[in-house]
């Protein structure tokens, strides 16, 4: 199974529906909570290239955030990815 790092937010409706795809499929992830203004923000700003929350990783590479998550789900290469 693929490693799975998700950078999110409180009171993210974005975040939360990434959150449960994911959990839906029974993937194992971390989540990191990374508000406005804290490092784990500039960490997701860094390694993604983009400023929004979620942020998602699979193994290392930058998927995107939520949108690009249920694209990769609705074409069928969401399971790729995530190994399964």
């Amino acid at each position: 199974m693929a490693e799975v790092e998700i950078y999110t937010q409180r009171w993210c409706p974005y975040c939360a529906r990434a959150v449960k795809l994911l959990a839906g499929k029974g993937v194992t992830f971390r989540e990191i909570d990374a508000p406005n203004g804290t490092p784990q923000r500039d960490e997701a700003i860094r390694r993604s290239g983009h400023r929004t929350v979620p942020q998602i990783f699979i193994d290392g590479a930058a998927i995107g955030g939520c949108d690009e998550l249920l694209a990769l789900e609705h074409t069928g290469k969401l399971d790729a990815l995530l190994g399964a």
